[in-house]
């Protein structure tokens, strides 16, 4: 691994170009970005899902479960994140990715109710649901400003 370390930042959008060694992190979106801890350049996105990753921060550092795979890079890195440490991870053979592959499509059927196959296919993009008001609105809003 050639980044040993991200550096976490909170930002309201994930920018265009990513710096080496930074985990983007973006609540309102549910998702985090950095350049690869390998060092290719490639971006990787951890979407916060409950069947996708999780992010905890405790104040001072974050972590991300489970592992990040790139699997259809071809770095093929394999690391953890955990309080802002890039922990390498063996690699995994092809039958360990089909089998993950396999478990995650298995647990987002069984969370969302439905196979990826009986899923409808939307013709027209979705409107996006309003955001949520921010943090610093819902504390004036409590104080009554």
């Amino acid at each position: 691994m050639r980044h040993i370390e991200l550096e976490h930042r909170f930002v309201e959008l994930i920018p265009e170009s990513l710096e080496p060694g930074v985990l983007y992190i973006a609540m309102d979106y549910g998702i985090a970005t950095h350049a690869c801890a390998c060092g290719c350049g490639e971006e990787i996105v951890t979407p916060f899902t409950p069947t996708d990753w999780a992010i905890t921060y405790d104040g001072e550092t974050v972590s991300l479960w489970p592992s990040i795979g790139s699997w259809t890079l071809p770095c093929r890195s394999h690391y953890i994140v955990r309080r802002g440490k890039v922990i390498e991870a063996e690699p995994w053979s092809e039958d360990q990715v089909e089998n993950a592959r396999r478990r995650e499509k298995e647990a987002k059927a069984q969370f969302y109710g439905t196979r990826p196959a009986d899923r409808p296919v939307v013709s027209s993009p979705t409107p996006l649901p309003p955001r949520p008001p921010s943090r610093w609105t819902r504390v004036k809003s409590w104080f009554g400003f």
